[in-house]
């Protein structure tokens, strides 16, 4: 199952991620965003995306997709297969703009809806067919991030979650449903908690934020990038495994050694703190400079990581091995048409 066309509700940072990525993999997107700086920040992102993609795709990439800025929802959603909205995290706003695609959309389309964390079920109220609803969370950069977490809410249909996964994984991502609906899902809950200890270490002056940040980068952040936590652990538990591992450091669960279950004062201190300290550590790189070595750096990792396993290649690197070969055959087929019509008699009007 593939998509025919997609529309765009909202063109910010996920938005343009989704456009990028949608129109890479030669997808024609309709998007509307009512922001008058829509069209000159959607092209910056896909100036970025693109030229990830030429130096990721090592096999060649399909004709591009087009860009249609529609003026209103209604016009973007219009014979749209699949839809992903991507508006500011508030409940009202959503449902406003969920209640006017519902109305537009053909009836059998996906609608996919970036929130970070809002359930569908809150979201649901607004549809008249809700049962096509789903949270389709991805992860910044979305044109290279290949995770989307899928949840379904209480009157989602298995169909419509069945062909959300099948759609997303055409486009060379990784879906994954999450099994029980939960506010913030499961990849912004672990972001979080380690969000806040990580403002308490900053607050206390335990670390600055280049600190932290090397100590994740050089640390465990690699061992997280390619088996994730549960299969590291294993390892750490040395030849009994999971369970030694779990008999050995559950008892550190007990320990006062987080302050998870309390959040330090957001205020302007703390806030000037991390931003001075941010600024120390990356103002000398543009925020566009800044996504290109972000990509550079994420191509790197995957081309690494589909080396390994015998060449079949291991976690993301095996997924990038077989996205590098889907843009191939796009690239090809696009190609191919391109020089049929070229070679294709002209026909001569006649006087």
């Amino acid at each position: 199952m593939t998509i025919r066309k997609a529309a765009a509700i909202g063109g910010g940072v996920i938005g343009a991620g989704w456009v990028a990525r949608l129109v890479l993999n030669g997808i024609d997107v309709a998007l509307y965003d009512p922001d008058p700086e829509a069209s000159r920040k959607v092209e910056e992102v896909m100036a970025g995306a693109r030229r990830a993609y030429e130096k990721m795709a090592t096999e060649g990439l399909p004709a591009e997709g087009t860009i249609t800025y529609a003026k209103t929802i209604a016009e973007a959603v219009t014979g749209a297969d699949f839809i992903q909205e991507s508006v500011p995290e508030r409940l009202d706003i959503k449902h406003k703009v969920l209640a006017e695609i519902d109305a537009h959309a053909p009836a059998d389309a996906v609608i996919g809806s970036s929130t970070s964390g809002i359930k569908p079920s809150d979201m649901q109220p607004a549809l008249k067919r809700p049962e096509r609803l789903v949270v389709g969370h991805p992860f910044n950069p979305v044109y290279l991030l290949p995770l989307v977490e899928i949840v379904g809410g209480e009157k989602t249909t298995k169909k419509f979650i069945d062909k959300a996964r099948e759609l997303y994984a055409s486009i060379g991502m990784k879906p994954v449903v999450i099994r029980k609906e939960i506010e913030a899902f499961v990849g912004d809950r672990l972001l979080e908690a380690a969000w806040r200890e990580a403002l308490w270490l900053i607050k206390d002056g335990i670390c600055t934020v280049e600190e932290l940040d090397d100590i994740m980068r050089y640390s465990f952040g690699l061992r997280w990038a390619q088996m994730g936590m549960f299969q590291v652990y294993r390892i750490a538990g040395g030849e009994a495994g999971m369970r030694h591992f779990m008999a050995q450091f559950g008892p550190c669960l007990t320990w006062p050694w987080t302050k998870l279950m309390n959040v330090p004062e957001f205020n302007d201190e703390l806030v000037d703190l991390i931003a001075g300290q941010s600024d120390e550590q990356s103002a000398k790189w543009s925020i566009r400079e800044l996504e290109q070595i972000r990509d550079d750096n994420l191509i790197a990792i995957y081309e690494g990581l589909a080396k390994q396993n015998g060449g079949q290649g291991w976690g993301a690197g095996e997924l990038h091995k077989d996205y590098v070969k889907q843009l191939g055959k796009g690239a090809s087929i696009s190609a191919a048409a391109a020089k049929a019509r070229a070679t294709k008699p002209k026909k001569v009007a006649k006087a």
